[in-house]
């Protein structure tokens, strides 16, 4: 049960991201030519939220934070993707460099459900780990909403 209240919660707290990155790509005003410092409020955001959850653990007692140099390689390229990721998020949903900001209704679907089939493909080809058919059978009914989806979207703009 706690696993699955966890797993709500960072779901509503990923979507809640996605959210308000769409929020601050909304207000990103005309003449802006880059939203990079809107990256960087995002990520001492972050680092912030971090450092109190830290404190918490740190005055709980009892935790060991000793982690393998593979935990942290991993996490690093993590941060790096997560980064990149915010970066091209706000210059889609402000529209700078492009005609006009995208849709969250169009954005936050793509990006969500290319990454269940990313994810999926990773987890078999790079992790070993076993895909059921009906899992293949999702993924492909997932990229055909993609692309349904899409062409959707554009032909409503």
């Amino acid at each position: 049960m706690a696993g699955l209240i966890l797993l709500a919660t960072v779901t509503l707290l990923y979507a809640g991201y996605n959210l308000f990155v769409k929020m601050a790509g909304v207000q990103v005003p005309a003449e802006a030519t880059t939203t990079i410092l809107a990256t960087i409020s995002i990520q001492l955001a972050a680092l912030f939220t971090s450092g109190v959850f830290l404190s918490v653990l740190l005055m709980r007692g009892g935790q060991v934070f000793s982690l393998s140099n593979g935990t942290y390689f991993w996490a690093a390229l993590a941060g790096i993707c997560i980064g990149g990721a915010e970066i091209g998020y706000l210059y889609l949903f402000g529209g700078v460099g492009l005609a006009k900001p995208m849709d969250a209704s169009v954005a936050i679907p793509t990006v969500v459900s290319g990454t269940i089939v990313i994810a999926m493909l990773f987890a078999y080809f790079v992790l070993k780990e076993t895909i059921s058919w009906n899992q293949v059978l999702g993924s492909l009914l997932i990229i055909g909403g993609i692309i349904m989806f899409f062409v959707k979207g554009q032909a409503q703009s």
